[in-house]
């Protein structure tokens, strides 16, 4: 597959704040469809996966911005993130003539992971990724489709996993890196990293990771903005050519936070 390493391709991963925003997710998926090139989508899910816990009477517990997730906040997340979420972006991206397919990780086989052992924190059922088949993913894009990729992995003999959906991103960009060009973007509501969280014109333009490490230990960074940035350098340090941090209303790598 070495002819296809000059293209471009661009991973964006989008939170489930945006998907589950009618307004919103209708402005982002036509942005996402005129980016130019090859693409590949993977969505969150996590705001809907709670509702839906609560609804069943399940209490959803978050370790810096990580789910625990027990066997029946697997099934939710099965339930959620695979079906509900995944197949209502699939069908609207189909609208827009976007010829999509949703996939989970044990689809194809396209991303395996092995269930994280218990260290300080018992995660339960969630995966760390050890494998991404981009000859897959590769073989797709070739064939005109987009994958819509939900944040399950599996093991390999039968069990789901759930992973991280800003992981799962940076994963399937570095396997790809050796074959396209691959631009990385993670889209949520707000305009980029923002170094007063409330205030949403103090986005940091650069980011580097000394000032992450700083700005972490003063708690300026916290929370589900830690595991999408140290995911955001695992990419750079990996072969991913750019990674940045934006705003889903604009989609637009020129804004938010560029990671350094």
């Amino acid at each position: 597959m070495s002819g296809i390493q000059t293209q471009k391709l661009t991973v964006v991963k989008v939170g489930g704040a945006i998907l589950e925003d009618a307004e919103s997710l209708s402005g982002f998926l036509d942005r996402f469809v005129a980016l130019p090139g090859l693409k590949i989508l993977v969505h969150g899910g996590g705001r809907a996966a709670t509702r839906m816990a609560a609804k069943l009477g399940i209490e959803s517990k978050m370790v810096e911005g990580r789910r625990i997730t027990d066997a029946e906040t697997l099934e939710i997340v099965t339930m959620v993130y695979g079906g509900l979420v995944n197949k209502n972006t699939v069908a609207a991206l189909q609208a827009r003539d976007c010829n999509a397919a949703g996939f989970t990780g044990a689809d194809l086989n396209l991303v395996k992971a092995s269930k994280r052992p218990v260290a300080d924190i018992d995660y339960g059922f969630v995966g760390d990724i050890t494998a991404v088949q981009s000859g897959a993913f590769a073989n797709l894009l070739q064939l005109g489709i987009t994958p819509v990729v939900a944040p399950l992995t599996h093991d390999g003999k039968g069990q789901f996993l759930n992973t991280n959906a800003d992981t799962m991103a940076s994963a399937i960009a570095i396997a790809l890196s050796s074959l396209y060009e691959v631009t990385l973007i993670f889209c949520f509501e707000k305009p980029g990293v923002l170094l007063i969280p409330d205030d949403d014109t103090s986005v940091i333009p650069q980011l580097s990771a000394g000032l992450y490490q700083s700005y972490k230990e003063q708690k300026i960074i916290h929370s589900g903005m830690i595991p999408k940035l140290d995911n955001s350098f695992a990419a750079l340090r990996q072969g991913v050519k750019l990674v940045v941090i934006t705003s889903a209303a604009t989609l637009n790598p020129e804004t938010g936070t560029r990671i350094l």
